[in-house]
This record gives structure tokens, sequence and C-alpha cells, in this order.
């Protein structure tokens, strides 16, 4: 687990410490069932509405709102994958964590993008997915939802749905899975 917002993170052979449980698998699945309420409420349907989910963390979490959206209102509700690693902005000071690729079978022109990802930290990431997306078109909008919101913010920008708030220390990793979500620390290396 490497978290790329954090330049003290080990890229690799890092391992992580769970402290403390935040949520239960339970208590994910809830969070994620309110926050597919709410994405219905505020955009008053699901019209021109898609899911974009950051790699890594946030694209199983666009499936899942997609899968309860669909649950909800008998619609599908387009869900594509983001990868940011060459939008970000310490490209050349960090060394860029390849991943997953794009995929965006749809245009973005004119839709509702609802941005989705695991832990919301700094708000570099959010910013790189912001640039990001504009190469897919030009969104009527741009919505964010994140399952942890842990404060640090470098950037002005604020989620719209959340799944809980939690204030951490900024030496502390939060890991999200369907599992559920743990609290910890990175140390020690791989060998």
């Amino acid at each position: 687990m490497a978290d790329p917002e954090r330049p003290d993170t080990p890229l690799h052979g890092g391992v992580f410490y769970a402290r403390s449980e935040i949520m239960n698998a339970d208590g994910v699945r809830r969070a994620l069932w309110r926050m597919s309420h709410e994405i219905l409420e505020q955009n008053r349907g699901l019209s021109n509405l898609v899911l974009v989910g950051l790699e890594t963390g946030g694209v199983h979490l666009a499936r899942k709102l997609a899968e309860n959206l669909l649950e909800i209102e008998k619609q599908d509700v387009p869900v594509g994958t983001l990868n940011v690693a060459f939008y970000r902005d310490d490209i050349g000071i960090r060394q860029v964590i390849p991943g997953n690729p794009t995929e965006l079978s749809f245009d973005l022109s004119s839709q509702i993008v609802v941005l989705v990802d695991d832990v919301l930290f700094t708000g570099r990431t959010i910013r790189a997915a912001m640039d990001a997306i504009v190469d897919f078109g030009r969104p009527a909008a741009v919505q964010l939802a994140v399952m942890i919101d842990r404060g640090h913010r470098e950037l002005p920008i604020r989620p719209d749905y959340v799944g809980k708030n939690v204030p951490t220390r900024r030496d502390e990793v939060v890991d999200v899975t369907e599992s559920g979500v743990l609290l910890g620390v990175m140390g020690g290396v791989d060998p």
C-alpha cells in the first residue's frame, strides 16, 4: 500500500500496521447506501449522471454506488475509471506509481460527473482528477464522493458526499476496503 498524496509513504515494500478499525464491512455498506441516496436526491434523479472511480481506491466504491443506484432506481449509471498518475503535480519529485489505465467508454461532455475516491487527504489527487477529466469532455458539473475525509487539505477541495469524517494525524494511513476501514501507520520494509 502506498498513498500517492504522502511524500513520506514508502512506494514499495512498506508494511501497513493497523491500529484501529474505523468502520466494519456493515458500516461501509451502510455509508455507501446513504451516499447513493444522497447522490440521487442532490441530482434529482440519474439523468446525465456518470460515476468515475479514481484508481485504485475509488474504483470498487464507484461500482458499488452504481449497483446501489440500479437497485434503488432500476436504472444503470455508467461507471468509468480514471488513473491520474500523469496529471499529478509531483511528477519529477516522486516516482510515478504504475496503475491500471483509464477506462472511460463515454463522453463526459454535459454530464454530471461524480468522482469517487476512497480517502480525501491533501486534495492533490482530486485536483489531478479534475485536470484529467477535461481531456474527456466538458462536464456540466463535477461532484466528489469519498468514503473517508481525513482532513489536512492543502488545496480548497471539499467533498459533496462523505461516508465518514475521520480526524487523523498526518503520519497515519487510512485503508479502505469492502471489509472495513482501518487506521494505522506505514513502517518497515518487506524483505
